[in-house]
């Protein structure tokens, strides 16, 4: 079985993993439109435009596709499949690739005229505002546009934050309190041969993981990092589901596992990084209406609350028990990755820097290990649109 996103974020988020690796405390799937529950019955507000909207997309044939950035088939299913119980009429294709293969294989299907995603997801941050002046975004405010972070959203409306995604620490349970925590933590003798860790020049949010570290600490970090001689892979899923197997006992920069064999943490005091996942629909989107809908629920404070497992981007949404609001860590700039990303000169240069010390990249790609995604896919087992 797939772990879905939601299910890692809910646990780092939460900080904590039943003795099952079950996570503790995650709300409950919202239930369909129609439903005699809270708001819903009364068919008022935000579920009186998602209802309006749920009857055009039905109208238009009820199919969508999303494309979902990610590492591992399954990690965007918890999104689909809450989408389809609230909306039951609704078909939903999701798509989950690395952001920087989805944005690749979407300027491919913009430039050739023949655009089958309907919806993106991605953390490749840089694309949206491209995209916008490219003109190949739709122009669409959803349910809950004026609760939404402004540090995250169009002010014209072609994009927006969707929810925040995260990565900490994963360390096997069996460590105890003897788990690292801080970054210098990693650089403990008795951790020497144990690292499991992603590609950092494979993933830009891993490089900016990195990026902070040796921008606080120096190259000398990354000098004593690599004397450890860790472990490394492809994709933030396969690092962390590798700890407490073996000899893997630790990892930093991704979002946990549900292996029940480690716990996740956020570090105190030391960097760790978050990030807006940013989504818009496509200009040429086959679905319309839709892609209009799945926008307007994936913002609605019922999804929000509900649905996405981790922080809300929008204000009126509490962030999840025992964490703060995300722009009141210290250690944490939920828009330094955008930043780091807008700059792809600076970016480029430090990856080439980065990779003389770790080594090229190594593996297939463990969001599509039988390479069968292709040019147009409208599904994980690449369906071609």
């Amino acid at each position: 079985m797939h772990h879905t996103r939601r299910a890692l974020i809910g646990a780092l988020t939460l900080g904590v993993l039943g003795a099952s690796g079950t996570a503790v405390a995650l709300a409950e799937p919202s239930a369909p439109v129609g439903e005699a529950k809270g708001t819903l019955a009364a068919g008022k507000g935000e579920e009186a435009q998602l209802n309006r909207l749920y009857e055009a997309a039905v109208a238009e044939g009820g199919t969508l596709t999303v494309y979902a950035g990610g590492d591992k088939p399954g990690q965007a299913d918890y999104l689909r499949d809450a989408f389809v119980r609230k909306f039951p009429r609704m078909r939903v294709n999701m798509v989950v690739d690395f952001s920087k293969n989805h944005d690749a294989r979407l300027d491919d299907q913009i430039a050739k005229k023949r655009v089958v995603a309907d919806v993106t997801h991605l953390q490749t941050l840089d694309d949206f505002p491209r995209w916008k002046k490219e003109g190949v975004l739709e122009k669409y405010k959803p349910v809950g546009w004026d609760s939404v972070l402004p540090q995250v959203k169009d002010p014209d409306g072609y994009y927006t934050g969707a929810l925040f995604y995260s990565f900490g620490n994963v360390t096997a349970t069996k460590l105890g309190d003897r788990a690292p925590v801080e970054a210098e933590d990693f650089l403990k003798p008795e951790l020497k041969d144990k690292l499991v860790l992603t590609y950092p020049n494979d993933d830009d949010a891993v490089l900016y993981y990195f990026k902070q570290l040796t921008d606080r600490y120096g190259f000398d970090y990354l000098k004593k990092l690599m004397a450890q001689n860790p472990t490394f892979v492809r994709g933030t899923q396969d690092s962390a589901d590798l700890v407490g197997t073996g000899d893997h006992v630790a990892n930093f920069g991704s979002g946990g596992s549900f292996s029940g064999q480690s716990v996740s943490t956020l570090p105190k005091h030391s960097p760790w990084v978050a990030w807006p996942q940013t989504a818009a629909i496509l200009k040429a989107a086959p679905h319309k209406a839709a892609a209009k809908l799945y926008m307007s629920w994936l913002l609605s404070k019922d999804a929000q609350q509900n649905a996405i497992g981790t922080w809300s981007v929008r204000k009126d949404v509490a962030p999840p028990p025992g964490r703060k609001g995300i722009f009141d860590y210290t250690n944490m700039n939920p828009l330094g990755l955008r930043d780091f990303m807008n700059d792809r000169t600076a970016l480029d240069r430090y990856k080439a820097r980065v990779t003389l010390y770790v080594g090229d990249v190594k593996g297939s790609n463990p969001a599509d290990p039988e390479n069968v995604l292709g040019l147009r896919p409208i599904s994980q087992e690449g369906a071609q649109g």
